[in-house]
């Protein structure tokens, strides 16, 4: 005899949990509202995961070291194309000032707890890396300059792509997008071989 399945999948809730986090902040992240999102009752969130920071931490353990998958068609162009991408992630996390607000709330709540903090650290990690290696890549390809330290470089992306978020949610000048954009192209400007 098979188990029964569960009405929603591990994979399910922690969809419906992002599609709530994307509405709401953390004070308003409840279990209800990511048990009604994936419909199914908060009891049996709490029977499954135990409380709303397991429930995180559970999705946290399945997520990814490497974050979101490079852009499939930026990939295929270059590694220099495939760094720019990375730009447009972040800028997602602001798709408007509230969206920006709302994803500041949630690091900050997250890098206060120390379990949360770890997974936060393996996936920036692991980000730097991939920008380290798509660095390597470039410079072996031509598109950035013989001599690029690439493990500087990949530090100051991540420095300039995050500070860029920073100031875009207060300046709130022009699109999120563009601001990232045009910083981390002021970043790379230095080290390309056709500028």
């Amino acid at each position: 005899m098979s188990p029964r399945r569960r009405k929603a999948e591990d994979a399910d809730v922690f969809a419906a949990m992002g599609r709530v986090m994307r509405r709401v902040g953390p004070a308003e992240l409840t279990l209800g509202a990511i048990a009604a999102e994936a419909g199914v009752t908060a009891g049996a969130l709490v029977q499954r995961f135990g409380s709303k920071r397991e429930l995180i931490l559970a999705h946290w353990r399945q997520a990814p070291a490497a974050g979101p998958p490079p852009d499939p068609a930026a990939r295929a162009v270059s590694p220099l194309q495939a760094l720019r991408a990375t730009a447009a992630l972040y800028a997602r996390l602001a798709a408007s000032p509230r969206a920006a607000l709302r994803n500041l709330a949630y690091m900050q709540s997250d890098w206060a707890d120390a379990a949360l903090r770890r997974h936060w650290l393996r996936h920036t990690r692991a980000a730097r890396a991939r920008n380290e290696q798509l660095v390597t890549e470039a410079v072996a390809q031509g598109e950035l300059r013989a001599g690029t330290d690439a493990q500087a470089l990949a530090r100051m992306i991540e420095v300039t792509l995050g500070g860029s978020f920073l100031a875009w949610a207060l300046h709130r000048e022009g699109s999120a997008a563009t601001r990232l954009r045009e910083d981390l192209d002021a970043t790379l400007r230095p080290y390309l071989t056709k500028k």
